[in-house]
């Protein structure tokens, strides 16, 4: 279903109708930030003042003087949440979730003409500052012709994700991440990557060969958010949120309970989920990544995570597929858990 957008008028991914929704904006304000490897502005959105968090050093120092407030006092503060979509850019349940949200904050109803009251309550009583990077691959969403996978099968998601080898295999999950970057491994390079080949989500995040992962990281720490959701598409998975590897145990708690409150709310509007389990860290080989999810808490201290969405595509296995407005009323449920902040309590920075 190469134009979703027509059968389904509130599925708005591609990159002007992004644009286009940006520019709309009267109440949020579009920044810049940054370049893409092959030239493409990518902008993100603002709504909320932004909370001036700033301490006398940045979070792993603040750390190692075991006490985070000196990176960043937020008591009494208003919380800051950023939603970032489409790092993985054929993953585009999140854009389309995100794009009717900035519809919600703008006209008070969604691309379907629909009031969503729970969900604009949730965020008036939080108050937050959000801070939203729609399309975070430029490059990949610029080189994906579907604007979903609604409807299709493994094969016509794998060779748009991950794209084909030079033999003209497909580059299979995660065999795909074998050679990085990978550009000049393959003969048709997926969405999954950037143009240089550089899957963001596994760019080295001590040293990035991105710009585009540079800037997410310099962005969390500027704003310093209490919780980051990253939003991704996972085949026909469960609707789900990932325990992030290499962080403190009440990050892997904050991440249940939010994930608690998500499915709570699914269930109320007759959605499956899956709820993850607390890690208990047995030792392992090989180690699980330190993936961009684990990054972005650790420049800033955030409840980082990745929220997995079912894609709605022919499954060989015979799971269920999500229909385009279930997997929009997923992320309400996700996006109004988030405001609830029923995680709060748990972190070193709680906001009143």
């Amino acid at each position: 279903m190469y134009n979703t957008d027509t059968v389904y008028p509130f599925w708005r991914t591609k990159p002007q109708q992004v644009w286009d929704m940006l520019h709309s904006l009267k109440k949020g304000q579009v920044h810049h930030l940054c370049k893409s490897a092959g030239g493409y502005d990518i902008p993100y959105a603002t709504y909320g003042e932004k909370q001036d968090y700033r301490g006398t050093a940045n979070y792993n120092s603040a750390c190692g003087a075991r006490n985070p407030k000196y990176y960043a006092d937020r008591e009494g503060r208003k919380p800051t949440i950023m939603l970032i979509g489409a790092t993985h850019a054929q993953e585009l349940e999140g854009v389309m979730a995100l794009m009717n949200l900035f519809s919600l904050l703008e006209t008070g109803r969604d691309l379907r003409g629909e009031k969503v009251p729970s969900l604009l309550a949730a965020y008036e009583e939080c108050g937050c500052r959000l801070v939203i990077v729609p399309i975070h691959n430029m490059d990949g969403r610029m080189r994906c012709e579907p604007d979903s996978m609604l409807g299709e099968t493994h094969q016509f998601m794998r060779y748009h994700g991950q794209g084909t080898w030079k033999d003209g295999t497909l580059c299979e999950w995660p065999d795909c991440k074998t050679v990085h970057p990978l550009k000049d491994a393959v003969d048709f390079l997926g969405a999954y990557y950037n143009d240089d080949g550089v899957n963001l989500m596994h760019d080295d995040q001590f040293c990035p060969m991105a710009e585009e992962t540079k800037a997410i990281l310099r962005l969390a720490k500027d704003e310093c958010p209490e919780a980051i959701l990253a939003l991704h598409g996972g085949s026909n998975v469960p609707n789900c949120l990932l325990q992030t590897s290499y962080v403190p145990d009440y990050i892997h708690k904050a991440i249940r309970l939010l994930a608690e409150e998500t499915a709570a709310l699914a269930e109320a509007r007759g959605l499956p989920n899956r709820v993850d389990p607390v890690p208990d860290k047995p030792e392992s080989f090989p180690p699980p990544s330190f993936n961009l999810t684990t990054a972005l808490h650790h420049v800033c201290g955030a409840v980082s995570c990745s929220y997995e969405c079912n894609q709605g595509m022919i499954d060989p296995w015979g799971r269920y597929a999500f229909t385009a407005e279930e997997m929009l009323l997923h992320h309400y449920s996700l996006f109004e858990a988030a405001f609830r902040r029923p995680w709060k309590e748990l972190t070193p920075f709680f906001c009143e």
